[in-house]
This record gives structure tokens, sequence and C-alpha cells, in this order.
């Protein structure tokens, strides 16, 4: 085993130990595309909640004695007070209401040599859209199982951008706020898997390029794209930290990096909300 490999195994072994030993509730984040953290009851009953965001379910775990509610907020979701449902059988449902507050993302423009990846053509945009349907399944799947903990391991090692949320122009045409965080790492640098989960969707897609994506449970979905190799299949169980494929620059992008993306109840929430610190 070479050095580098040696180093890379060790920095695995360290960061999983740092996972089993982190908290299981990320910080309360009440933000347009944060995360907001909502304590619901006694866990003590061993009756797990049930808690609708919306017209979405949203993940629950257990912390000490308490349930808690785990809620991705969407980054259009307007300002100011908002309500989870709480459904337990047997009871009245009732609700609980969090305040959104406002959040400031920046602007960012970039110029993209593929013409066509800024203004599609009749033929891709039916492709495109017919990709999107794909993805949006994949991101709102909800699959029950408990969750101890919803802390995710760094998909790549490199410099991680504080990109989730720019609102992106490119060749100065506005287009939707990024959803993912950038992680600046070579072509072939080894992309692994942030937490256990299923993989649900493998594919070449014409914005995202090759694409994996990984269903954890109670619709915490993380997504990998832009990679030059994949190296799992639909379907496949995967452990915290196996690998999935490497860095490329597919897609649309402007040079070989991995964009990382999270989910909860189907909305995008800023990776950085869940990633253990580096």
């Amino acid at each position: 085993m070479n050095l580098l490999v040696a180093f890379r195994a060790g920095l695995t072994s360290l960061m999983l130990l740092v996972a089993v030993e982190a908290l299981a509730l990320p910080s309360h984040s009440p933000r347009p595309g944060g995360v907001a953290v909502i304590e619901i009851g006694d866990a003590r009953t061993g009756v797990t909640p049930r808690v609708q965001f919306g017209e979405t379910r949203a993940l629950v775990t257990a912390e000490g004695d308490r349930w808690f509610a785990v809620v991705g907020i969407p980054l259009d979701q307007s300002v100011g007070e908002t309500t989870v449902t709480i459904s337990i059988p047997g009871e009245p449902d009732r609700r609980l209401a969090f305040e959104v507050v406002a959040h400031h993302y920046r602007e960012q423009r970039l110029t993209v040599e593929n013409r066509s990846h800024v203004n599609p053509d009749p033929v891709q945009l039916e492709r495109i859209a017919n990709e999107r349907m794909v993805i949006d399944s994949a991101l709102i799947n909800w699959r029950d199982q408990a969750l101890a903990d919803i802390a995710l391991i760094a998909p790549v090692d490199g410099p991680r951008s504080s990109s989730f949320g720019l609102r992106r122009f490119f060749n100065e045409q506005p287009r939707a706020p990024h959803k993912g965080m950038d992680i600046a790492a070579d072509t072939g640098t080894p992309v692994i898997a942030a937490a256990a989960g299923t993989v649900t969707v493998t594919g070449d897609f014409f914005f995202n390029g090759h694409t994996v994506i990984i269903d954890h449970g109670q619709g915490l979905v993380t997504m990998y794209c832009h990679l030059d190799r994949i190296d799992v299949e639909q379907g496949q169980s995967v452990t915290a930290a196996a690998n999935i494929g490497a860095v490329g620059a597919t897609g649309r992008v402007t040079g070989p990096h991995l964009h990382f993306g999270s989910y909860l109840n189907g909305t995008a929430v800023d990776p950085a909300l869940l990633l253990i610190a580096p």
C-alpha cells in the first residue's frame, strides 16, 4: 500500500469515527435552503410521530428521550411563520409553528463554452424534461428507515465552495439558484458515499453529466454530479464511505469538480449544514 492510499484509508477511518460520535441533529438553521430542527415530543412512548411539512413527509429522529423533526426548507420559502403537522396514532393532529428567517445568497456569473448548455434546442429540451422527471422522482422518494445519525461524510477531499443558493447567470442569462455545494478536485479523484443507503439513480444527464443519487431513508437523499466515472449500479446498497465513482467534468461545467447535493423532504438544503466539519 503506497503512502497516498494509506493516508486516504486512515482519513476515511477517522471520518467514520467522527460520524459515529457526531450528534444526531444538525444545527437549527430555519432559513430558505436551511434546516429546521423541531422538538415534537417524548420518545419514551416508543411510538414514532409522523410529521408533515406542506405536502411532504419530514424526517423524524430521537435524541435522548425526545423526538425531533428535521425539516428541509425550500429556497423559495417565504420568510415568516410556518407550521408542521404532527400525527400520532390515537391522538388528534396538532400543529407546531416555527419562524423562517431571511438569508442573503450571492450572485455568480459564469461563461459556458458549449452554447447548447445555455440555450438547448427542442430535442435537448425534451431530453431535459424526461431527465427531470427521473431525478425529481428520486429526490422526493420516501423510504422508512430508522436514522440514528444524519451527519454526512464529505464525499471528496477538496476546497468547498459556499455556492449553495447562488443566483447564477450563464453567459449573462439568469438561471435557477444553485442547489448544491461545489467541491474542487482533479479529474479521477475518488468520490465516496456520504452515508449508507441505496443507489436509486445512475446515468448521464444533460446538465448534471454522470450522476449518482443515493437514498439514505426518511427523505434524506444525496446527489453526486459531473462524475468522470460511475462505479455503482442502480439498486445497489452502499455503506458510508464506499467508493461510488470519480470526479469529472461532464454535463454543464466550467471545469472538473463535484457537485454535491443534499435533500430533505424533497427539497434541496445547504450541504454545509449536514456535513461533518472538516
